[in-house]
């Protein structure tokens, strides 16, 4: 029996350049970038101090059953990129069975500011100031809890909090649901918000940029944290058809690895599975991908290990013509939010035959010696676009996204 084929036909986003898909993937196209310094809290004890921000989001416009102020930052993003996916998408609330929607999200930290404000009062002995409901505020699960709370979902709510690759993993697991046949619409995708806790431990590691996020670069030095949220609607091809839905892409199948070798040093061979098990389960060969969306963190190790990687899954002959671009360049690292933002990049660039560029890419790296798109979005011809994303714990995620083809 023939599974059921899936779809993308909503796309919400909530980034560091802006809120929206046409704002949004106007700007990627443009390399504009959203990295500045921090202003949400005082860097001066660091050495470093860029981070890529979300600006102008009133949680108010897209809250209309729950209470924005009683959540948390990551949580208002989420409703934002899911109320933007759903009218994206023109689903009404009338439209379907709301206890067939289940929602899918990603996240590295849930809610952790939630967790400093908790610590601020803790320490100056404030505890009567501590909010009584905090307990409900900072656990990650809250985030898909509350996109299904504020819209009436009542289908399966599940949260992935796999770190950097988990937006790819909600996108997985959405395409698990639908094909099983458990929910006729998933909104899958994933949410970061912006933290000391997160900066900090960056910080220490060494891993910021002091000055740019230069994917694939010969002089990278790190990459930026950032925050966002990205929103998907999946449904079936049959489904999206019957009700005259436009159809961004399709999704092809995914690959998933751990590489269970180091907590934060990549390993090029589980990215390589989790590539070829992408390829294998959408039945695509490398020569068919037009477009791969990388991790591209801007760290010396994940991008050497990331192009290595593609190499083995490609070959070296055919890894060279495969064009590679990264937009943590432009919008920082999203954390959780990450490769969902990027899931809607392989849509798009598969719908609109277009795809963003690496910005700051000024001197080649020996190491890195692939076609990066520099500096200049392309149009090309994109019939598959691959989403990578790698994880802290050596989790790697890939995903096929491709044309939607009529049969």
């Amino acid at each position: 029996m023939s599974r059921p084929r899936i779809a993308v036909t909503g796309i919400g986003l909530v980034t560091p350049l802006g809120l929206g898909r046409k704002t949004v993937w106007k700007r990627l196209l443009e390399g504009h970038c959203g990295i500045a310094p921090v202003r949400s809290y005082d860097t001066s004890r660091f050495n470093v101090h860029l981070g890529a921000e979300v600006e102008d989001f009133n949680p108010e416009t897209y809250f209309e059953n729950t209470d924005p102020n009683a959540v948390g930052q990551a949580s208002q993003f989420a409703v934002g990129a899911a109320r933007m996916a759903l009218t994206d998408a023109s689903i009404a609330s009338g439209d379907i069975d709301p206890g067939r929607v289940a929602v899918v999200m990603g996240t590295t930290s849930g809610e952790p500011r939630e967790v400093e404000r908790f610590n601020d009062h803790f320490v100056s002995g404030e505890h009567e100031k501590i909010d009584e409901n905090f307990i409900g505020l900072y656990p990650c699960h809250v985030i898909a809890g509350i996109i299904s709370e504020e819209f009436g979902f009542g289908g399966p709510n599940v949260m992935i909090p796999v770190a950097c690759a988990a937006g790819n993993y909600a996108m997985a697991h959405g395409f698990d649901l639908l094909r099983a046949g458990r929910a006729d619409v998933v909104l899958a995708g994933g949410a970061d918000s912006f933290s000391r806790i997160t900066y900090t431990g960056f910080a220490r590691l060494g891993a910021v940029a002091p000055e740019l996020c230069q994917p694939f670069d010969k002089n990278r030095r790190g990459m930026v944290p950032g925050e966002g949220a990205a929103v998907l609607v999946l449904e079936t091809v049959q489904r999206a058809r019957e009700r005259g839905a436009p159809i961004y892409a399709e999704i092809g199948g995914y690959g998933l690895s751990c590489d269970a070798h180091h907590m934060t040093a990549a390993d090029p061979d589980g990215a390589a599975r989790a590539m070829a098990m992408a390829l294998v389960m959408a039945r695509v060969l490398p020569t068919a991908v037009s477009y791969i969306s990388a991790h591209g963190t801007g760290t010396p190790t994940n991008d050497r290990q990331e192009t290595k990687a593609v190499k083995r899954v490609f070959g070296e002959r055919i890894a060279r013509r495969v064009p590679i671009s990264s937009i943590k360049s432009m919008i920082g690292h999203t954390m959780g939010a990450a490769s969902a933002i990027e899931a809607a990049v392989c849509s798009l660039a598969v719908a609109s035959q277009k795809v963003p560029p690496t910005i700051h890419l000024e001197t080649a790296d020996p190491e890195c010696d692939l076609d990066y798109v520099a500096n200049e979005a392309r149009e090309i011809p994109v019939e598959v676009a691959m989403n990578n994303a790698y994880a802290f714990g050596g989790n790697n995620a890939s995903v096929i996204f491709q044309k939607c083809q009529i049969q």
